[in-house]
């Protein structure tokens, strides 16, 4: 398994290093795409769809999707989209530590989380792409935004194991607490302070980068703690098999499907 793990680890980060700094943006987009297909597939199993046609037909016509925003002009097209990726966000921030584990698969609930599938995974695609085109730094913000969000997810382990006494979502995720998640924003500060100070031209850009970073961290909490919702309401522990190891690529990406729209749109409103 250890093997396993650290051979999967090693082949992920050539694809995204390669992704990022040796792909042109529309190749970019293509590898997203395919990245996000599987995540869809596995989407579908915890709805859960039929395997055929639904498991099938769910991620297609996503992909659809994101093959007409391209074709109309990403960056015309992408702001209320991300808008609305936000806004679902909030309504999950709200949600989640309400949230129960129901056992129904009724028409409306499957409906309910298809259309909430297409919210995680459109406005991430969108964002990190539009993030790859930014002139002159674009691979480098988004190799910025996936250490913070590695970041976050380990400074809340280790505070977790060290500290943690108060369950942070016991229903949903009850290895999670708030001790740890106060280490995991304790990481990330002085990671955007470190790169603010190195990096921002004056103290208000990295005061920017500093707030924007936090609220990342923050939604990138919420995407973990929905995916383990979902993978609560299905009765499985991972999303699915396909990185060996490492459970499924929604396991791997779920932080950053929340953090990623956030990024960018506090990017954008601050002009960072």
């Amino acid at each position: 398994m250890l093997r396993a793990r650290l051979i999967s680890a090693a082949v992920m980060i050539v694809i995204v290093v390669g992704g990022l700094f040796f792909l042109p943006t529309p190749g970019f987009a293509l590898l997203l795409a395919a990245v996000m297909a599987a995540g869809l597939w596995e989407w579908s199993r915890l709805i859960p769809l039929a395997a055929f046609p639904g498991q099938v037909l769910y991620p297609l016509a996503v992909l659809l999707l994101l093959w007409l925003l391209w074709s109309a002009g990403l960056a015309g097209t992408a702001m209320p989209l991300l808008w609305a990726g936000l806004g679902f966000w909030v309504v999950a921030l709200l949600y989640l530590p309400r949230a129960v584990v129901a056992t129904g698969h009724g028409p409306g609930l499957r409906l309910l989380k298809s259309l909430a599938g297409v919210l995680v995974t459109v406005p991430a695609w969108a964002s990190l792409v539009l993030l790859h085109a930014r002139e002159p730094d674009g691979p480098y913000v988004i190799l910025y935004l996936l250490v913070l969000v590695w970041a976050a997810d380990s400074g809340a382990y280790f505070a977790g194991r060290k500290w943690g006494k108060r369950k942070l979502a016991p229903v949903i995720s009850p290895g999670k607490s708030w001790e740890g998640v106060y280490g995991g924003i304790a990481l990330c500060s002085v990671l955007a302070v470190a790169v603010g100070l190195a990096y921002g031209e004056t103290l208000k850009q990295a005061a920017g980068l500093l707030l924007v970073s936090l609220l990342t961290v923050m939604f990138s909490i919420v995407g973990d703690l929905l995916e383990s919702l979902m993978k609560r309401q299905a009765g499985i522990k991972d999303s699915s098999n396909l990185i060996p190891g490492h459970g499924g690529v929604l396991d791997r990406i779920d932080s950053l499907t929340a953090a990623a729209p956030v990024f960018f749109i506090g990017l954008h409103w601050l002009k960072l």
